[in-house]
């Protein structure tokens, strides 16, 4: 089990000057995650991690050079939108480099073995940023380059588990033809950015490396412990990573205003111990997360909590409970379809 003292730990310094008036995506997001790890006195004791400086080769390897061109062009001029969501403003380009850079750095603390697990505050978030398209909030894939970065070192092998309440379009489609990298998700749909169907399953050279559980609304706890148990963890199994990187969005607990999911934090804490429990016995502990969505202040807090938990080894109660209202039962077909598509 992982102690606090081997936590390696990224706050993007700086963030506040990426932020647009009325949009959910604020650096409170951050803030507030940053502060309750403090209070209990966790904190002080991590590794803070500073950013690593992106080679463009880096860059280039996960979103096309236009691309990169144009967002860093764009962010030159001032504040403005890539879509009617995703906004950019002249510090974007800088703080977007520093978030995937950060990204990079905790993965490969973890990886080298400088610290046991990592946790990312990453902002602003990855995980819809598409190789050739910013969207969903995001500008650049951070947890995309964090998994290139290590397979440029030597890792042969790496999953991505994806949490958060909206399944992370991008990263798929930038590892959609690639055998190197297992990407898993479980989110909820139908639901923006209306992906992640359960025959997606990668193409080519990664024909099988894509699997998606997406969930219906008021899926809760069981639900996720059922995919947990019964999907996510025989695919870890079966494809033997070498590290765990994990999407982490605190959007599927049940006070998220943007989702229908009904996770409490101490759900999401047993899917993080599940995870830490499988890195400790298949991958020397290596595991990393790195934030994605999320827009509950109450929910950052107690999930961000909870994680880290897991991650370090800490008792923690949960402080907001179960959701008040029952749990569906549809997801039942999806996993039991689940099950059969994947032969488990």
């Amino acid at each position: 089990m992982s102690t606090a003292s081997g936590l390696a730990y990224f706050y993007p310094e700086g963030h506040a000057v990426h932020v647009v008036p009325h949009h959910p995506e604020t650096p409170e997001r951050v803030e507030t995650i940053q502060s309750a790890l403090d209070q209990v006195g966790w904190l002080k004791q991590f590794t803070h991690i500073r950013a690593h400086d992106l080679p463009r080769g880096l860059l280039e390897s996960v979103h096309q050079p236009a691309y990169l061109d144009m967002l860093e062009m764009s962010c030159r001029r001032g504040i403005g939108y890539l879509d009617t969501d995703t906004y950019f403003t002249a510090d974007s380009w800088r703080l977007a480099n520093q978030a995937a850079g950060g990204a990079l750095a905790v993965a490969q603390a973890v990886w080298n073995g400088s610290s046991r697990c990592g946790f990312a505050l990453t902002r602003p978030p990855g995980h819809h940023a598409r190789a050739g398209q910013g969207m969903g909030f995001c500008l650049l894939n951070n947890i995309a380059l964090a998994a290139e970065g290590i397979l440029q070192i030597g890792a042969r092998k790496l999953a991505i588990v994806d949490l958060d309440l909206h399944h992370g379009n991008g990263t798929q489609e930038i590892f959609w033809q690639r055998g190197d990298v297992l990407y898993l998700s479980t989110h909820q749909l139908p639901l923006f950015p209306y992906s992640g169907n359960l025959d997606e399953t990668g193409a080519g050279l990664g024909e099988g490396c894509t699997a998606n559980f997406p969930l219906p609304p008021m899926s809760g706890d069981t639900a996720f412990q059922q995919v947990m148990d019964g999907l996510i963890i025989p695919l870890l199994d079966r494809y033997q990573p070498e590290m765990i990187l994990v999407s982490y969005g605190y959007d599927p607990h049940w006070l998220d205003p943007f989702g229908s999911l009904l996770l409490s934090a101490a759900g999401y804490a047993s899917l993080a111990g599940k995870l830490v429990a499988w890195a400790d016995e298949h991958c020397g502990g290596k595991i990393a997360w790195f934030l994605e969505g999320g827009y509950n202040m109450e929910a950052a807090q107690a999930c961000s909590l909870g994680v880290v938990a897991a991650l370090i080894g800490e008792p923690w109660d949960d402080p907001i409970g179960p959701a008040p209202f029952p749990e569906g039962h549809s997801w039942q077909h999806m996993v039991e379809r689940g099950r059969q598509f994947w032969g488990i």
